[in-house]
């Protein structure tokens, strides 16, 4: 699902991000635990400046759970296939990655609550596999407080995280300083 290379980001956190992210359906404004998550953070900040985000689709939702997105291989696919759960010509959308990992921050992160519109990252069975796959929280899920690193919470645009659905498309993120 993710690459195998480890991965320190080069960007250079302020410690005041904020991301917005302009959906199909509307923009999120997500404030970013530069303090709790860095790596996640830095890492996040370095792929949406590099317009790695922009274009790629939501591949996953399970109702009052999760909404995720982040895949590559969802570019050069179209909303409806991506919503069927169609093969794209990478891959499945779910299985694609920046081609690098980064270590995981939820056992040392003093705010990793996964509470409603968290922003956290997605990753394999082994704990320092993330890499490009967020997804934000339907609603609470704090069973997944141990085991996924959260580094954001939603400030603005829950409605929009609702109203989310596979195939809506992720068109920019933008990194701003608060």
């Amino acid at each position: 699902m993710f690459g195998t290379e480890l991965h320190t980001p080069d960007y250079q956190l302020l410690g005041n991000e904020i991301a917005l992210i302009e959906t199909s359906r509307g923009t999120i404004r997500v404030k970013l635990d530069s303090d709790g998550a860095p790596i996640h953070v830095a890492n996040f900040c370095e792929l949406a400046t590099m317009g790695f985000y922009d274009g790629l689709k939501f591949h996953r939702y399970v109702p009052g759970f999760v909404i995720q997105g982040g895949c590559p291989h969802t570019r050069d696919m179209s909303p409806e296939a991506v919503a069927a759960g169609e093969p794209g010509v990478d891959g499945m959308p779910g299985t694609g990655g920046p081609g690098w990992n980064i270590k995981a921050e939820y056992m040392t992160n003093p705010r990793n609550l996964h509470n409603d519109g968290a922003l956290a990252m997605a990753r394999s069975m082994a704990p320092d596999s993330a890499g490009s796959q967020f997804y934000f929280c339907l609603g609470a899920q704090h069973n997944l407080d141990a085991n996924y690193t959260v580094f954001g919470q939603t400030e603005d645009g829950f409605e929009v995280i609702q109203s989310l659905r596979a195939g809506d498309v992720i068109e920019r993120v933008q990194i701003i300083q608060a």
